[in-house]
């Protein structure tokens, strides 16, 4: 006779056999990853770079899916909804940490993800100009600005990423009134730069670099706490009077959050394998290959759950002697500099639409 505790231990264990089977058959399809931003941005071009890498591995297409709205939490949205089957997963990045601290975001990025791994670490900030414009330095910049203002503006990737945020520091302390336009992704706002169709732009340096050896957009100031060694005669903001510029991120892979371990498992020993290879050193641009990942993931999530982690300032942002700057005011600054208000769980756009949370989800389910 079968008692009944074995009964359910039966049970348990039949349970876990269609889990156990797929991680075994992992993968037998296409693998799809959702980015949250446009091609050509900070978070696009290093999934692509690895995506081509790690399909050659592991003999499976791998599918790039571009949801960008929201400063990311479209996509988001639409990823932390798909099947915990390891065949949609999410590129997720900085973005994540700063949209909780700053806008409504309708999932956890702690609890609702399985956290892969990391990518890539940097590449810092860049302020760029179109290099039709006449100024020839950031003290030219900041006087036309204090001179004339609202007359400049910049691109950002949106009212709570890095560049938004970077912008809106720049007007604290410069005391300009320097316009932020949202694009669908920092790369898009710096080709728009490089276009005319903009003045200027916070921009991570594998998409100014290549414009500015093209003489499309000009370098004033690298917002890093050193200067880059491919570019040592841009001076760092710091040296130019604007302590405390130092704007890089990091681009990870993360899944559904009940996804089965052995995929995630099988997912992180593949990104590692991929990412400290040289062959991959190589090819990310300004980028740090991530050679701790195991740590690095762990810090993420530090750095996502605490307001105090990683590159998202806890109250405030120490000066100098006796001044402080306030981030969370800096944050609010940001929606307001591009028109957007907070009401509630919702943002109020430059048009007067107010947009709640769950409408952003159901973009999302439209994509």
């Amino acid at each position: 006779m079968i008692r009944p505790l074995s009964v359910g231990i039966l049970a348990a264990l039949i349970a876990t056999l269609p889990a156990a089977a797929q991680a075994q058959n992992y993968p037998a399809r296409a693998i799809t990853i959702v980015v949250p931003f446009a091609p050509g941005g900070l978070t696009d071009v290093p999934v692509r770079l690895l995506a081509a890498m790690m399909q050659e591995r592991i003999g499976q297409n791998i599918v790039i899916e571009n949801k960008p709205g929201g400063s990311g939490v479209v996509g988001g949205t639409y990823a932390v909804r798909a099947a915990p089957d390891g065949y949609t997963l999410f590129a997720n990045s900085i973005a994540d940490a700063q949209n909780l601290h700053y806008i409504p975001v309708p999932y956890s990025a702690v609890d609702d993800f399985a956290m892969i791994g990391v990518i890539t670490e940097g590449p810092p900030l860049v302020l760029i100009i179109d290099a039709k414009l006449p100024y020839k330095s950031l003290a030219e910049l900041i006087a036309d600005a204090r001179a004339n203002p609202t007359k400049i503006s910049f691109g950002t990737s949106g009212p709570a990423t890095l560049p938004a945020i970077a912008l809106t520091q720049l007007n604290s302390l410069g005391k300009t009134e320097i316009v932020g336009v949202p694009y669908r992704g920092s790369g898009e706002a710096a080709r728009n730069v490089a276009a005319g169709g903009i003045d200027g732009a916070f921009a991570f340096y594998s998409q100014a670099k290549p414009l500015a050896d093209d003489g499309k957009i000009r370098a004033l100031a690298v917002a890093s706490a050193q200067r880059i060694a491919t570019w040592a005669d841009v001076p760092t903001m710091d040296e130019l009077g604007f302590p405390n510029f130092d704007y890089s991120g990091f681009v990870g892979l993360a899944a559904p959050a009940k996804t089965p371990p052995a995929i995630v498992a099988f997912l992180n020993k593949e990104l590692n394998a991929v990412v400290q290879s040289q062959r991959h050193g190589q090819r990310a641009l300004g980028m740090r290959q991530a050679h701790d990942v195991a740590r690095i993931a762990l810090d993420v999530r530090a750095d996502i759950a605490s307001p105090g982690g990683g590159d998202v300032p806890a109250d405030a942002i120490a000066l100098g002697v006796g001044e402080q700057l306030d981030v969370e005011r800096i944050g609010r600054q940001a929606l307001a500099d591009h028109d957007f208000q907070l009401v509630g769980l919702a943002i109020e756009q430059p048009d007067g639409e107010v947009i709640e949370v769950h409408q952003l989800a159901r973009e999302a389910d439209d994509l």
